[in-house]
């Protein structure tokens, strides 16, 4: 199997349920990617230009294949309220075969261009 072809997850936050929704329904239309999972109700803390944050958020789930991953940050990050959206690429090592199969099926080929 090709590099581009082995899938990975990418880990999203969002302000709300919402936009996560909104950016995640196009990123399915769009081909890339075959689902996505949204969390609500997410409490996060953390430090931001100095100061300490406690915000609800929604935590976001992004299955595709590798070679979409930059396309799909991309996207996203044009789309997104934050001005430094927390995106992290996470490697799937293994999985149910017949599950596997469906979501590379869902994805456009790396090769093929994203259009929004």
């Amino acid at each position: 199997m090709e590099q581009n072809d082995k899938l990975v997850l990418v880990y999203a936050t969002f302000s709300s349920t919402e936009e996560a929704a909104a950016i995640g329904e196009e990123l399915v239309k769009a081909r890339l990617a075959g689902c996505v999972n949204i969390v609500p109700g997410m409490l996060s803390i953390y430090e931001w230009e100095g100061q300490l944050h406690r915000d609800a958020e929604a935590a976001m789930i992004i299955k595709t294949r590798a070679g979409l991953a930059e396309a799909v940050i991309a996207q996203v990050t044009a789309k997104h309220s934050y001005d430094n959206p927390a995106l992290l690429v996470l490697r799937v090592d293994g999985g149910a075969a017949a599950y596997l199969d469906w979501l590379r099926a869902q994805t456009t080929t790396p090769e093929a261009p994203a259009v929004w």
